[in-house]
Formats: C-alpha cells, structure tokens, sequence
C-alpha cells in the first residue's frame, strides 16, 4: 500500500520536475563586446508575461527563453533591429519598451503632450474668466476692508 502511494504521489509530482528548465545556469558569452551587445538589447525588450519588467530584469522562465533565443540570434548574426523586428513578428510591438512611431502607436506617443497641452488651455480659459468677471475697486476707496 505504502509503495503505491509513493508512486502515486511520484507521478503526481513529476510535472512539477518538468517544469524545472534545462537551461537554469547564466548564459555564457564569448566576449565583452557580445555581452554589452545583449545586456543593451535585454534592457529595450519587455517580458511578454511580467509586463513591466526588461528580459534583464525578469526571473520568469519565459524570459529565460527570450534570453536564451536573443543570443542565438546575435550568434546567428542577426542585428539589433532584426532581433527586435524576429520578437516582434513573434509577441507584437508589446515587447518594445519604445514601439515605432506608427498610426497604431499615435496616442501612446502623442497621447500625454495632447493631455498637457488641453490642460494648459483649461487652466488659461479658467484664469481668463475668472479676472473677467471679478469686480473692480471702487476709485478713491484706499482703505483695506474689513473682512
């Protein structure tokens, strides 16, 4: 009984092994020059499951893969611009921490200047009407009120 159970329980663990990623250990480059290549391109592509993290910065496994796949493109040499365009065809413009300048990506670029920009002409059009409608001083009456 005792050994069917172990097993029971040995099968259900197995995908928690499964999980475990081969690839677990720092990647290794060939000179210093590819590794301030990798570390710049990491730190400009987003972990496509943290979504507010670089791959540099992630833990995530996905992001361990993307690592490990941004490599092997530079190793196949590939640019910079053909790795980012290869994850974009892949994950979308979401992997760019700047997407191109584009009709899809207007707002997000323009978006916050519009914003200030209305912002200011609220406030002016505010402080336009406000000294407009305030009364003027009576002429000859230069004693300060009592309030």
């Amino acid at each position: 009984m005792r050994a069917l159970l172990l097993a029971l329980l040995l099968a259900l663990a197995a995908p928690a092994f499964a999980q475990v990623s081969s690839n677990v250990g720092p990647l290794q480059f060939r000179d210093n020059a590819e590794e301030a290549r990798f570390n710049r391109l990491a730190h400009e592509l987003r972990c496509v499951m943290c979504q507010n993290q670089s791959l540099a910065d992630s833990n995530a496994e996905i992001a361990r893969d993307l690592r490990a796949e941004v490599l092997s493109l530079m190793r196949q040499g590939k640019s910079d611009d053909e790795v980012k365009a290869f994850l974009v065809q892949r994950y979308g413009e979401f992997v760019l921490y700047r997407p191109q300048v584009s009709s899809s990506t207007w707002l997000l670029w323009f978006g916050p200047g519009l914003l200030l920009l209305g912002g200011a002409v609220v406030l002016v059009l505010i402080v336009r009407r406000r000294s407009q409608t305030r009364p003027a001083a009576l002429p000859g009456n230069d004693e300060p009120e009592d309030w």
